[in-house]
């Protein structure tokens, strides 16, 4: 299930995996970020994701009209995380309105954990 618009050519439906792959790709374009983490932590330890699994580290949840990000992130150590952060934010919303059309009510961002230096 996606967000679904209507006009009147026909409808349109845009998955939940799109918009999670559009966000995840946005963020890594973020200063600051060195990458996607999973979202679920083992052993109190962050795995960084590829950037073919990126949508991984990305939950979409679609409530009536809202749509709400998610974003499980590794922070560069030495950076403001605050900073990045907020980065991420508008850069995942503006992306994501820009290229899919669907406004997102909130982007979350968990740090999932800092790494030294970008890995990619």
């Amino acid at each position: 299930m996606g967000q679904e618009f209507s006009n009147s050519f026909g409808k349109i439906s845009i998955s939940r995996e799109v918009i999670a792959i559009v966000s995840g790709l946005a963020a890594m374009e973020c200063y600051g970020l060195v990458g996607m983490a999973s979202q679920k932590l083992q052993d109190g330890l962050a795995e960084l994701l590829g950037r073919e699994s990126l949508s991984k580290g990305v939950a979409v949840k679609i409530e009536e009209e809202e749509v709400i990000i998610e974003l499980f992130i590794i922070v560069e150590y030495g950076i403001n995380i605050t900073e990045v952060a907020n980065n991420v934010i508008d850069k995942v919303s503006y992306t994501v309105e820009k290229m899919t059309g669907v406004r997102p009510s909130k982007v979350n961002i968990n740090v999932q954990g800092v790494r030294i230096g970008a890995t990619y």
